[in-house]
């Protein structure tokens, strides 16, 4: 039995040869594929959407809405029980300063889980793989955090304001809108200063728990051994900052106090912001 020869046709395409060496019947040589067609980007990636991106870290996850979730508690706790206390006749700043507390003291954690989730998930391998530019990522993750501070701020100006005219409606209380301007300068430096402070814990260490404990231990210990131990009272003047925002708080500063706030903010915000960005710039992401 014959069998018929095959014929090719003139312009067909003919197979890749086979190296005889081979394991599989694969080509030996590979076709380069076609360009993709499009405009390729010629630029870095802007820094607006960096901070946009840092952002949805801060807040797009699981540990940053329950924060959020456990401050608006929180607060709502606190403003209710002001409702109820004394018929609810209390002064707007009263109302401010229950608003403020909970956002000064527990929201820097998010700051923090922004920086130290990058390290303890490995997704530093992904930020920095796609914006190879480390300061560029670190100063996006501060404005994002300051960014957060303000926004909590101003929220807390409008929840204590309404929680205030509540008060005067339902409960029949005087209207106290009075507040100076030195006192919400102090109220806003404390949530915008808490939340720098926590994203520079969390640069320099890079660790969660060991960024969040130092970060509430480091000055609550500082403040008690500056106001227990006689020969520290002195540098407890210049380096407690909770110390040096009480004149803030009370409507009133002179020039020297305002170098003890400048001092213990740098001591406290500035320097460590400064090393944990240095580091965050130098870290090998393991």
């Amino acid at each position: 039995m014959s069998t018929a020869p095959t014929t090719t046709t003139a312009g067909a395409a003919r197979p890749a040869p086979v190296s005889k060496s081979a394991e599989s019947a694969l080509p030996a040589t590979a076709k380069v594929p076609s360009r993709i067609r499009g405009e390729r980007p010629t630029g870095r990636v802007p820094f607006g959407r960096l901070v946009h991106v840092e952002l949805r870290k801060m807040l797009d996850t699981r540990a940053g809405r329950w924060l959020l979730i456990g401050i608006a508690v929180i607060i709502a706790v606190a403003l209710t029980i002001m409702f109820f206390d004394n018929g609810g006749d209390h002064p707007y700043g009263l109302y401010l300063q229950a608003t403020t507390m909970p956002m000064a003291l527990i929201l820097p954690v998010v700051g923090i889980l922004a920086v130290t989730s990058e390290w303890s998930q490995r997704t530093a391998l992904v930020t920095f793989g796609l914006e190879p530019r480390r300061p560029r990522v670190a100063w996006s993750k501060t404005v994002a955090a300051l960014l957060i501070g303000v926004a909590a701020f101003a929220l807390s100006l409008v929840l204590a304001g309404i929680a205030h005219q509540s008060a005067i409606t339902f409960r029949g209380i005087p209207a106290d809108w009075s507040v100076e301007g030195l006192v919400l300068l102090g109220a806003g430096a404390y949530v915008l200063l808490g939340m720098a402070q926590g994203l520079a814990f969390g640069m320099l260490l890079k660790n969660t728990p060991a960024a969040i404990v130092l970060f509430f231990v480091l000055p609550t210990a500082w403040s008690i051994l500056g106001a227990m131990v006689s020969w520290l009272q002195d540098a407890a003047v210049w380096l407690d900052l909770n110390q040096t925002m009480n004149p803030l708080f009370e409507g009133s500063l002179t020039g020297e106090q305002w170098a003890h706030l400048g001092t213990s903010v740098a001591a406290w915000v500035v320097a460590p912001l400064a090393v944990g960005i240095w580091r965050l710039t130098r870290a090998e992401v393991k």
